[in-house]
């Protein structure tokens, strides 16, 4: 077997989670059974991460950083709120897309039963996404183009779609995209 270098392992064993979650059926993932798909024992997998709640952490901290990372470049290239409020529900939406394991754990799905505080935090990751829109929304209402007593009842239906569409993306087992015709339905909600 080779070798891998530090930090490979613990890469492989969250890519491979990830991988697991985007099956249809959605079962329940088990230590043993990520083990096995990676061909290590449970033991090589607790040598890098204390517990499988923090193997869901790891998980966590990349949909964070990336979403985090985009929306604070979208906001960076962007002049005008409403351009960035669009952006960054159209961002994420096609994040989920692409990384349809990270959308189940975004929605909670795959935290059922999991312990609490992962579905805490992915409540404050959805609190910070309201709060990004809501800002871009004050912008655009300081730019003339929004109302300002609308900024946070727009921010929240903004929110309320994106997480509308994750759910609907991970319930129809990955088949209703989360970005089509989002782009012409966000429009709408920012006119």
């Amino acid at each position: 077997m080779a070798t891998t270098k530090p930090g490979e392992r613990k890469l492989q064993i969250l890519q491979t989670l990830a991988t697991m979650l985007e099956q249809p059926k959605g079962e329940k993932i088990t230590t043993a059974a990520l083990a096995a798909k990676i061909e290590v024992s449970e033991a090589a997998l607790y040598r890098h991460f204390a517990s499988k709640a923090q193997m869901f952490e790891g998980l966590i901290d990349f949909i964070e950083t990336s979403v985090f990372g985009l929306v604070n470049q979208i906001t960076e290239q962007q002049e005008k709120g409403l351009h960035q409020a669009q952006a960054i529900a159209l961002m994420l939406l096609n994040f989920a897309e692409r990384n349809p394991g990270m959308t189940r754990v975004m929605i909670g799905d795959a935290l059922v039963n999991e312990d609490e505080r992962l579905q805490l935090r992915m409540n404050q990751f959805v609190d910070r996404i309201e709060l990004a829109l809501k800002q871009a929304l004050r912008i655009a209402a300081s730019q003339g183009e929004a109302n300002e007593a609308e900024a946070a009842l727009r921010a929240n239906i903004l929110t309320s779609f994106v997480l509308g569409r994750w759910q609907r993306f991970a319930k129809s087992r990955f088949q209703h995209k989360p970005g089509d015709d989002a782009a012409q339905q966000i429009a709408l909600m920012l006119v």
